[in-house]
């Protein structure tokens, strides 16, 4: 049995954190950090654990969690682990980061689209990119320190990588049109979240300057070996959770100047995803619902062929909460300890 302590249990994905160890047969928690709700029962926070969790929360002092615990989940905000972060905590403990303070590797893109100056680049090399799917051969015991991807990042990727990494779009040409639950903009109070502002409305926000997008491209850059730029247009929607993603790319002509069929695409698809537990890819002319992934670590995936103007149009849905975040990092932690991947990540999705 492995300890965790979570830095920032009282925001959305660090309850869900709290809600999917509960269920961990290799994992127990022994510290609630919040800065908000300090010797607050955790609780009076979240009732939905009378009963379940008597802790009371705590502060954010890794050094001393750093001792007693063999991971830390930090659902923290941006540059908040970049700014505590030491080789001593690291000595001591893993550390699966749930923000983007380690998910670029080039500093310079990420002080200019985060705003803040990067307080740990030292630490950057050596952060592995915890997307298990397709990094799973780098989490390994011997990893120190995981960048964990966020919910946009997540979807966007997992649905394109595999035509990206097998050359059968053009990586340039993608636009992802990205929707998110509320919750995906945090726990703490913005007049922007208000009900009266979300519900019976649905905006775009972040147009042409969304941080998410540079991660993107530096991993679908990986995917197919060169630079990527491309369009990521988020929106929000009133809705609790979920991410749904539809993306529109070129299809690349093969040799005989025909276009990729239905066939060979799906084949590319199951050639990576086959054999995932969590990703789904749907049979053919069924599209991804964030209904059918609500509360569990899958990700939904779908595709059309639009043959008459060239051009694929691929669609993913997650749980924003669960493999967009909490998920994600559990998974992560069963891969750094030697788990069973799905250990406590086998929930099933909830309807309606």
């Amino acid at each position: 049995m492995i300890k965790a302590g979570i830095i920032g249990a009282t925001g959305y994905a660090g309850a869900e954190l709290v809600r999917i160890l509960q269920g961990h047969r290799e994992a127990e928690i022994v510290w609630y950090g919040s800065r908000s709700y300090i010797d607050k029962k955790y609780s009076a926070v979240y009732q939905n654990m009378f009963r379940i969790v008597e802790d009371v929360c705590r502060d954010d002092r890794l050094n001393e969690l750093a001792e007693g615990a063999d991971v830390i989940f930090t659902a923290t905000p941006q540059g908040f682990l970049a700014g505590v972060l030491t080789e001593e905590i690291l000595s001591r403990t893993k550390v699966v980061d749930l923000s983007a303070d380690y998910r670029l590797k080039d500093v310079a893109v990420y002080e200019k689209w985060y705003g803040i100056e990067h307080q740990s680049p030292q630490f950057l090399p050596e952060a592995v990119y915890g997307l298990c799917e397709i990094n799973r051969d780098q989490v390994t015991p011997a990893t120190r320190l995981v960048a964990n991807p966020g919910c946009y990042t997540t979807c966007s990727i997992l649905t394109a990588y595999p035509l990206v990494k097998e050359g059968l779009i053009d990586p340039d040409t993608l636009i992802i049109d990205a929707k998110s639950g509320t919750s995906g903009a945090g726990r703490g109070a913005k007049v922007q979240n208000l009900f009266c502002e979300v519900n019976e409305n649905m905006k775009a926000y972040g147009v042409a300057s969304h941080r998410h997008t540079p991660e993107i491209e530096e991993q679908l850059g990986y995917a197919c070996g060169r630079s990527v730029t491309l369009s990521f247009t988020p929106h929000l929607v009133p809705m609790n959770r979920g991410i749904l993603v539809t993306e529109y790319a070129s299809l690349k002509p093969k040799a005989d100047g025909s276009l990729p069929a239905e066939q060979e695409i799906r084949a590319v698809y199951e050639k990576y995803y086959g054999k995932e537990k969590f990703v789904r890819l749907l049979e053919k002319g069924v599209c991804p619902e964030t209904k059918w992934v609500e509360g569990s670590n899958y990700v939904d995936i779908g595709f059309v062929v639009d043959e008459r103007t060239g051009r694929i149009i691929m669609m993913g849905a997650l749980d924003n909460l669960v493999k967009g975040a909490a998920g994600q990092a559990v998974q992560n932690m069963n891969l750094l300890f030697g788990f069973r991947e799905s250990e406590g990540l086998e929930m099933v999705p909830c309807f309606p």
